[in-house]
């Protein structure tokens, strides 16, 4: 039995052409170049991110400013946007990172410390943010107190996508 060490496509090749072809390593330099490019991208993240901005309120900005309300809130690890999370019916922080590119959030709740990368749709580890961490705790879910409408839950159901 012969070994060979090949590229990605060459193996592709060889499987094609020969069932008895024993390959060491065969992928060693694909996973080295995913390696390579996912710690890029780590370090491109965590360069993007701004501990020191404080959130830009207490609320989302975007349901502030047109009277509407939220399920929850998330934060931008880059510049502090607060923004409804995607059970909220506008999804403001979803749009802040297709409109910005800032793609890491924190939960902006209570209690909640888990950050989220929308680029890898996966949880980040990331730092300690400037305060305040959360809204405030007397803050209604959904919010805010007065806006939230009877049938909210009603509402969310019949919403699209």
């Amino acid at each position: 039995m012969a070994v060979f060490r090949h590229t990605a496509l060459q193996l592709c090749r060889l499987a094609a052409n020969s069932a008895n072809v024993y390959v060491e390593e065969p992928l060693k330099s694909t996973v080295a170049v995913r390696a390579a490019a996912r710690k890029e991208r780590v370090a491109m993240t965590a360069a993007a991110l701004n501990p020191s901005v404080p959130p830009s309120g207490i609320g989302c900005a975007e349901c502030e400013a047109t009277g509407g309300w939220w399920v929850h809130l998330r934060r931008c690890a880059t510049c502090g946007h607060i923004g409804c999370c995607d059970d909220s019916l506008a999804r403001h922080a979803t749009a802040h990172w297709r409109e910005t590119g800032h793609p890491i959030i924190r939960s902006f709740e209570p209690g909640e410390d888990w950050f989220w990368d929308y680029e890898t749709n996966d949880y980040y580890d990331g730092p300690e943010l400037a305060p305040p961490q959360c809204h405030p705790e007397d803050q209604t879910v959904p919010g805010p107190r007065g806006r939230v409408p009877r049938n909210w839950a009603e509402l969310l159901g019949q919403r699209g996508g």
